[in-house]
């Protein structure tokens, strides 16, 4: 893995390879800016509606639609509120009902700048309204420009679990600008900071070790940091996008970590006092936990990973996020709506090493409930 790049290098261009679905992820600075000439080059016709949350329209907004003027891009803007409750039927249907005020046609584009809930409700919108409509993906935070607006997910959350209504819809072009994060809290930068680790948990021990190496300072803004880590996760993600769209084989190791964090969101409520985020790093923590106890992979592995979330700031136990009083019954009767379920059998993504992990159904729940029990018990410190 090189070190510090060549300022010069400051754009790159990530193809996802879907046949004529393909489409790039452009990742560089001050993107926002000259956002109009970027779009002009896919829109079917210049007209789109910008889908964003409170806090991202008060940042980015302007900044958007004086670039997409200058481009002769007619816009108008939807602001929804901002945090993961978004995601629900009751603001899709909203969003539906003024998309369809504005009168927005089949060749019109939607445009969702934001994090992973605006790209997540927007998205699906656009892949439902007149059955389908193009839209674009422009990610304002590190969680959404590594992972979310990447492959075509799209979902709303259910009272059963996250991200269980949804569509496959690929967008038509992601616009990473990382300069955008600069605007992120501290709390939210880290929280994506756990999905840049997964990329080297999963097959890339390379990844890893320079994120042990530049990890504080990608996390102190450091663009140079920022657009590495970006382009090495976009490749990853459209490499295995393009051999797995639809999740019915190695798609499935993204989620690594996820089963747990699903979970742990699903008790926590979805009402913002738990990040997406830090949810992934406990389950991060979780899976290298069970893979350990089940004899596959080194204890020391699983501390190295506990020692560089601990490092940065990220939780990595269930006592750090507020969840006292959870149960194993309870985070496996949450774990059983998982989307990776089949004829009833969890479905795992394990480790047998930093950059090693690997898919199975064959674990046995009484390993997995043992896992959690200790997960779960209360420590010394938490009894006070």
């Amino acid at each position: 893995m090189a070190g510090r790049q060549d300022h010069a290098q400051d754009e790159t261009t990530v193809r996802v390879e879907l046949a004529n679905r393909s489409y790039d992820i452009i990742i560089g600075e001050n993107l926002l800016a000259g956002a109009g000439s970027y779009l002009a080059a896919v829109l079917t016709r210049p007209r789109v509606v910008i889908v964003s949350d409170e806090t991202v329209a008060a940042l980015h907004l302007a900044a958007l639609q004086a670039s997409l003027d200058m481009s002769g891009i007619q816009s108008d803007a939807i602001v929804v509120p901002a945090g993961e409750s978004s995601k629900n039927f009751g603001q899709l249907q909203s969003l539906l009902d003024r998309l369809l005020e504005l009168r927005v046609e089949r060749r019109d584009t939607i445009l969702a700048l934001g994090g992973g809930v605006v790209g997540d409700l927007a998205g699906f919108a656009a892949a439902i309204l007149r059955r389908g409509i193009d839209f674009i993906q422009l990610p304002t935070t590190l969680l959404a420009q590594v992972d979310s607006s990447v492959g075509g997910k799209t979902a709303i959350n259910a009272a059963q679990g996250k991200n269980l209504i949804g569509a496959f819809y690929q967008p038509r072009l992601v616009l990473a600008d990382v300069t955008a994060l600069a605007t992120l809290p501290e709390r939210e930068l880290r929280a994506g900071y756990s999905e840049v680790v997964k990329y080297g948990l999963i097959d890339d021990f390379a990844f890893f070790q320079w994120l042990e190496e530049n990890g504080s300072q990608l996390l102190a803004g450091a663009p140079w940091a920022l657009r590495q880590a970006v382009a090495v996760c976009c490749h990853a993600k459209a490499a295995i996008v393009g051999r797995d769209e639809r999740e019915g084989g190695d798609r499935a190791l993204l989620n690594l970590g996820h089963t747990f964090a699903h979970a742990l969101e699903a008790e926590a409520g979805y009402d913002g006092k738990l990040l997406h985020g830090e949810a992934v790093s406990v389950g991060l923590s979780m899976a290298f936990a069970l893979s350990t106890r089940l004899g596959l992979c080194p204890s020391q592995e699983s501390e190295r990973l506990l020692r560089h979330l601990s490092a940065v700031g990220l939780p990595t136990s269930v006592a750090q996020i507020g969840l006292s009083g959870l149960t194993a019954d309870v985070m496996m009767n949450h774990m059983r709506q998982d989307k990776k379920v089949a004829d009833g059998r969890l479905t795992f993504i394990l480790a047998r090493g930093i950059g090693q992990a690997f898919i199975t159904n064959d674990v046995a729940e009484d390993a997995v409930m043992d896992m959690l029990q200790d997960a779960l018990a209360p420590t010394s410190s938490d009894r006070g």
